[in-house]
């Protein structure tokens, strides 16, 4: 992997953690705005600010280490997909940001992620060879 590519996934990777932690603070300090936002038109109610926040912070933190990034970005997508859904149930315009958010989370591994990379290749015609089997594509 060249530093560039793992560089890029990085700053990547540090937009929706920092995106996710910002909002967790909100949350946590109860910012009249964040509060209006979501016991109004999101209709959660007010007790439930708290642990909606400690989800979303968990999830950015375990996100951002690199040895726990595999379930930090399953954990990050599960939230930011309840957030697409809450923002599409309250017919919110604005449903695209988490949606976003939960792309370049992936994108980001995905680019900081060797590992990540041979699960998913994305050129055609290559397929990982396995050791001690033979490849599944013969020539016609």
């Amino acid at each position: 992997m060249s530093r560039g590519t793992l560089w890029a996934g990085r700053v990547i990777s540090a937009l929706p953690a920092l995106l996710m932690a910002f909002s967790a603070v909100g949350k946590l300090r109860a910012e009249p705005t964040v509060v209006q936002m979501l016991t109004g038109p999101f209709a959660y109610p007010r007790g439930t600010l708290t642990t909606i926040g400690i989800l979303e912070l968990l999830s950015a933190i375990i996100y951002a280490i690199p040895q726990t990034a595999v379930l930090g970005a399953i954990l990050a997508t599960g939230y930011l997909g309840g957030a697409v859904a809450t923002h599409v149930r309250s017919s919110d315009p604005n449903w695209w940001g988490a949606l976003l958010a939960g792309v370049l989370v992936w994108l980001g591994l995905f680019l900081r992620e060797p590992r990540l990379r041979e699960l998913l290749p994305l050129r055609r015609g290559v397929t990982p060879e396995r050791s001690g089997t033979a490849s599944a594509v013969t020539a016609s």
